[in-house]
């Protein structure tokens, strides 16, 4: 006689077993190459609590750095992906640039369809990241950014004004929403030739974007799980699913600024040039120049543009005032040199700040804005003066967060020193002991711009300023676990008060 409740049971449970199996036929992965590792957990891997957004992903390495002390690697899960931690600073320096031929992809989700500004420079497959990577370079030498200069200087006299302001109100004011503020306008000057009013207007469109972006809602995480754990059904869905508000605009912004100066015969040394440039040189190895691709560039050029800079501004005011010293010091700096050329500032100033360069690189050891580099193998790979052999399309980490705060490298990490970037101090290190640029062939593509706008806006937020802790300062200091980016929550509340020109 057929029992229907038992047939039920066996299907619920034949289900329920290949389901396990599913999410647990890799779990022996690590086992087998004998790398040591935490214990997965079926269907989460050992990224539960990145996943619930309790904390971030470059936290969560840190703490697996820390319970596996002096291993060279440790072998984790991503859901059930097995993904390797990188440690050991020579296996480091093997992936990010000795074998950078095998570890050339960061293995990023790339979805077009559902979210047409994913196939940016910095998510690209290798067979179109090379070519664009050259194409897109001639943007960022020292040319460039020396005539892109007075518009970055430009752009700090109005911070100035808008400090000013600041200062006389007296009250604890967000520094992270006005260094945001300062970039935005900085990267609509330099790289797309738009006043984006960021400063001026507190309603300018391009900073509510801006902090869409980088401050993720409820709806907006819920989708980032969804292209996460399941891509190639988030892709396919793109078809009938609305794009974000974000690309929409971005989108919209770069075609018409590009459709208004071919139209006008407008030539300006800038990023929305070389787009244009790009787009009239015809297709180059797999690239098609349409204006959704040509403003997936300009997108990852202003979000990271404005976003790191801003963050590493913010973290530097932050430690001046918890630092008043180190912050006396640096004014001190910045005055002579003023005073050296009358008020002006000078693009060969910059690099002769000695002192303002190690607080800055200081900044960026301890507050990293990106916690950890990705790279994936594109064939087997054994790693040299080990047994560990991992098979192509496996993802690796580099917890370059956990780094830069390993006791043994920099000795009482969480005191903010920067004589730890003395010359004496720098060439004694292991030279991928300090990462935030990353390093390699793939080193973010930006960084002399960001160096030179951060370091621009510090000296005019602290040449005639002073920062200090107030009731709203976060102490201690905490990150915020869904932000994109390494920055606390809430925020960084000081109060910006005017310095006297006789004051030191």
């Amino acid at each position: 006689m057929f029992d229907f409740d038992q047939t039920v049971g066996a299907i619920i449970a034949a289900i329920v077993a290949i389901l396990y199996y599913y999410f647990t036929s890799t779990f022996d992965f690590w086992k087998k190459r004998n790398v040591p590792g935490p214990r997965p957990i079926p269907g989460f891997g050992n990224i539960k609590d990145v996943m619930l957004r309790k904390i971030s992903l470059g936290s969560l390495l840190a703490k697996l750095y820390v319970e596996y002390k002096n291993e060279p690697m440790i072998g984790i899960y991503v859901r059930s992906s097995p993904t390797l931690v990188l440690c050991d600073l020579d296996l480091i320096k093997e992936v990010l640039i000795r074998d950078f031929s095998t570890f050339d992809d960061r293995g990023n989700v790339i979805t077009e369809r559902a979210d047409p500004l994913s196939p940016n420079i910095f998510n690209l497959e290798p067979t179109r990241w090379r070519p664009l990577r050259i194409k897109l370079s001639p943007v960022f030498t020292s040319g460039k950014l020396k005539e892109m200069f007075p518009l970055i200087v430009e752009c700090s006299e109005q911070l100035e004004q808008h400090l000013e302001k600041v200062a006389e109100k007296g009250e604890p004011e967000n520094c992270s929403e006005i260094a945001a503020r300062f970039t935005t306008d900085v990267i609509g000057s330099c790289a797309f030739g738009i006043n984006m009013n960021a400063l001026s207007n507190e309603q300018s469109i391009f900073r509510r974007i801006g902090r869409k972006i980088f401050a993720p809602d409820t709806k907006m995480i819920l989708r980032l799980l969804f292209r996460e754990t399941m891509p190639s059904l988030y892709n396919f869905l793109g078809y009938v699913m609305p794009h974000s508000e974000v690309s929409k605009f971005v989108t919209k912004v770069i075609s018409e600024s590009i459709q208004y100066r071919e139209q006008n015969n407008i030539v300006r040394p800038d990023f929305i040039n070389m787009l244009i440039e790009l787009k009239n040189s015809g297709t180059v190895e797999n690239i098609e120049w349409s204006d959704t691709f040509l403003a997936a560039q300009a997108f990852v050029f202003f979000a990271a543009g404005f976003e790191t800079s801003s963050t590493t501004i913010a973290h530097a005011l932050y430690e001046m005032a918890l630092n008043p010293e180190i912050q006396d010091k640096l004014r001190e700096e910045l005055r002579e040199f003023s005073a050296k050329n009358n008020g002006c500032l000078k693009y060969e100033d910059i690099k002769e700040m000695k002192y303002l360069d190690k607080v800055f690189k200081e900044t960026l050891r301890k507050y990293p804005p990106g916690t950890q580099l990705r790279r994936k193998c594109n064939t087997n790979y054994t790693f040299k003066n080990t047994k560990v052999s991992i098979p192509k399309g496996t993802a690796v980490f580099i917890p370059l967060y956990a780094i830069h705060k390993d006791p043994n490298i920099y000795p009482n990490p969480e005191v903010f020193n920067p004589e730890r970037f003395s010359e004496e101090a720098v060439a004694a290190r292991h030279p991928m002991a300090y990462l935030p640029f990353g390093d390699g062939p793939r080193n973010c593509i930006g960084a002399r711009f960001a160096i030179y706008q951060t370091k621009v806006g510090l000296i005019k937020m602290l040449q005639n300023f002073k920062v200090d802790v107030c009731e709203k300062t976060l102490i201690p200091y905490e990150c915020n676990p869904i932000a994109f980016t390494l920055s606390p929550k809430g925020g960084i509340h000081l109060k910006i008060s005017k310095v006297n020109t006789i004051e030191t």
